[in-house]
């Protein structure tokens, strides 16, 4: 039987600045699988029914006015 002797990196630094984080993601990167490009179909408006929003996110979109204007 192989004895396989594996070895944890470093943990992250949380206390550190932005270039500690951009190593952390430049470790991680290479474990991250690219889905295939996935193409949306348009749907018709009329499939589209049950959308509700909440009161609370209404308000807050309303108060929101100058954002879109």
């Amino acid at each position: 039987m192989t004895n396989l002797e594996l070895h944890a990196p470093s943990p992250a630094d949380l206390e550190g600045d932005l270039a500690s984080l951009r190593g952390d993601c430049a470790r991680m990167a290479p474990h991250w699988a690219v889905p295939d490009r996935i193409t949306a179909l348009p749907v018709s408006p009329s499939l589209i029914h049950g959308v509700t929003v909440p009161p609370a996110s209404a308000r807050l979109l309303d108060a929101m006015s100058e954002y879109g204007d």
